[in-house]
C-alpha cells in the first residue's frame, strides 16, 4: 500500500453539487487517488476505483464476489448495500448478488430472451410504444413536456413488462411501484422497501397463475416469466424464489438504466447543438450509422450507471497499488473510467462518431449487462424518433436548475422540461 497521502483538498463526494457534475471530482481522484477509500452516505466504508485499466481488471476479477455474505460488516442486512428491501422480500437470489456456478446457471436460463434475434423481433413493439408516448404528450398542443415523466420513464417500463409477460392491465401498477423504487432519497421513508415487497407479492402470484395456465409446448416469442417457469419445471432446478428474484432484477435493473440513457442522452444532445444537428442530418438522410455510434458515445460521456454494483473482496487484493482487505466493499466508478484520458482521446468532448469506444457503461466480464441489447434498441429508437418527430426540441429550463436523482449507483435526471413546436396530427 502506498504511504503517500493525496494532496489536499480532497473534493467533496456525494453532495448535491457533486451529483450535478461529478466529473471534475472524478478527474482529481483519477490523478491523485485512483483507488480511494471513502465513507459513503450510508455510512459504509468502500473503495472507489476510477482509472479505466484498473476498472476493467477489477470488473473481471473473480476474487471480488457479488455475494454480500462476503462483506464483514453485515451492512447488507441493515439495508446499507444492495437494493432496499430485497432481503426482507426474499429476492436475494438474482444475478447481481451471486457468483458462479449459480450465476452461470441462472444467466444461461435468461440469456435467450436477449439474443440479437429476440431483440430484433421486439423492435416493432418498442417503436409502437415510442410513438404512442410521443402522441400522448404532444396531444394537448401545449408544446411542452417533462421528458423523464412523460417519455423516458414509461417507455422501458412498458417494454420490460411486455417482455416479462406482465398483463397490460397490470402495467400501470408496475409503473407506480417502479417510480417509487427509483426515487431513492426523494420518496417517503421506507417507500422503496414497500414497493419491492408489493412487487414480490405480485410476481409470486403471477408466476403461480402462469404455471397453472402454461401450455405443454412454448409458443413463438413466449414471455420470459413463462420461460423461467418452464425451465424450473424441466430439470433446470430453478426455484420459485429464483424465478421471482430473476423477474424482479430484470425489471429493476432493466428499466432504470434505460430511463437514464434516454434522459441523459437527450440532455447531452440538447446541450451540444452541433452534435444534435449532425445526428438529425444523418437520420434525415437515412443513415443510422451515426445513431449507433452516437448511443455508444452517450453511454460513455454521461452514462446511466455511475458506479458498478457492489463487489466484496474474498481475499486480500491489490488494486492500483492499494491493498484491499478481505470483506472490503469495492465500487468501480464507471463514470470516471469512461473519461480516463489514458484510454480515450478528448474524454470530456462529446463526439457521436467516436469509433474507438470500448466504454464500460454496461460493465465488463461475466456480469456484463444482460439487457444491453434491449437498452441499446430502446435508446436508439427513442432518440431517433424524438429528433425526427420533434426537430426543434429544446430545453425549457436553465441547465443549472435541473436536479439529479439521489442514489449511489445510477445517474439520472429527476426532470427534463422541454419545449417544441406541436407536430401535425399523425405519425411520421
Amino acid at each position: 500500500m502506498s504511504d503517500q497521502s493525496p494532496p489536499s483538498p480532497t473534493p467533496e463526494l456525494f453532495s448535491w453539487e457533486f451529483a450535478a457534475n461529478p466529473y471534475p471530482a472524478y478527474a482529481w481522484l483519477r490523478e491523485h487517488a485512483p483507488v480511494h477509500r471513502t465513507k459513503l452516505p450510508s455510512g459504509v466504508d468502500a473503495w472507489l476505483v476510477t482509472r479505466y485499466a484498473d476498472a476493467r481488471r477489477t470488473l473481471a476479477d473473480n476474487r471480488l464476489s457479488k455475494n454480500p455474505a462476503h462483506h464483514d460488516e453485515g451492512a447488507h442486512a441493515k439495508g446499507r448495500t444492495g437494493i432496499p428491501g430485497e432481503r426482507q422480500a426474499d429476492l436475494m437470489t438474482h444475478l447481481l448478488n451471486i457468483d458462479p456456478p449459480d450465476h452461470t446457471r441462472l444467466r444461461r436460463l435468461v440469456s435467450k430472451a436477449f439474443t440479437p434475434r429476440r431483440v430484433a423481433e421486439f423492435a416493432p413493439r418498442v417503436q409502437e410504444l415510442t410513438d404512442d408516448l410521443i402522441d400522448r404528450f404532444t396531444a394537448n398542443g401545449s408544446g411542452t413536456a417533462d421528458l423523464i415523466h412523460d417519455f423516458a420513464f414509461p417507455l422501458p417500463i412498458y417494454a420490460i413488462c411486455d417482455l416479462l409477460g406482465v398483463p397490460r392491465e397490470d402495467q400501470d401498477e408496475f409503473r407506480d411501484w417502479a417510480g417509487m423504487m427509483i426515487r431513492h432519497g426523494g420518496g417517503p421513508r421506507g417507500g422503496v422497501a414497500r414497493s419491492v415487497k408489493k412487487m414480490r407479492g405480485y410476481l409470486a402470484e403471477l408466476i403461480h397463475r402462469k404455471r397453472e395456465a402454461l401450455p405443454a409446448e412454448p409458443a413463438p416469442g413466449e414471455d420470459l416469466i413463462s420461460g423461467l417457469i418452464r425451465a424450473s419445471d424441466h430439470g433446470e432446478h430453478l426455484t420459485e424464489n429464483e424465478a421471482a428474484a430473476m423477474a424482479f432484477i430484470l425489471l429493476f435493473a432493466g428499466f432504470e438504466t434505460t430511463v437514464n440513457l434516454i434522459g441523459n442522452g437527450t440532455y447531452a444532445l440538447l446541450t451540444h447543438p452541433e452534435e444534435r444537428e449532425r445526428l438529425q442530418r444523418a437520420l434525415a438522410a437515412g443513415d443510422r450509422g451515426l445513431l449507433e455510434t452516437g448511443v455508444e458515445e452517450l453511454l460513455r460521456y454521461d452514462g446511466p450507471v455511475e458506479l458498478a454494483t457492489w463487489r466484496f473482496a474474498t481475499e486480500p487484493v491489490v488494486i492500483g497499488g492499494q491493498r484491499v482487505e478481505t470483506g472490503d466493499p469495492v465500487l468501480v466508478v464507471l463514470a470516471a473510467a469512461d473519461r480516463d484520458p489514458e484510454r480515450f482521446d478528448g474524454p470530456d468532448t462529446l463526439d457521436l462518431a467516436r469509433r474507438d469506444n470500448q466504454h464500460l457503461g454496461y460493465g465488463h466480464g461475466i456480469h456484463y449487462c444482460l439487457g444491453a441489447p434491449l437498452a441499446r434498441l430502446e435508446g436508439q429508437t427513442a432518440l431517433a424518433t424524438l429528433l425526427t418527430r420533434l426537430p426543434d426540441l429544446r430545453l425549457a429550463a436553465d441547465p443549472d436548475e435541473l436536479r439529479w436523482r439521489g442514489g449511489l449507483i445510477m445517474r439520472g435526471l429527476r426532470t427534463l422540461p422541454v419545449e417544441f413546436s406541436p407536430p401535425c396530427t399523425g405519425q411520421t
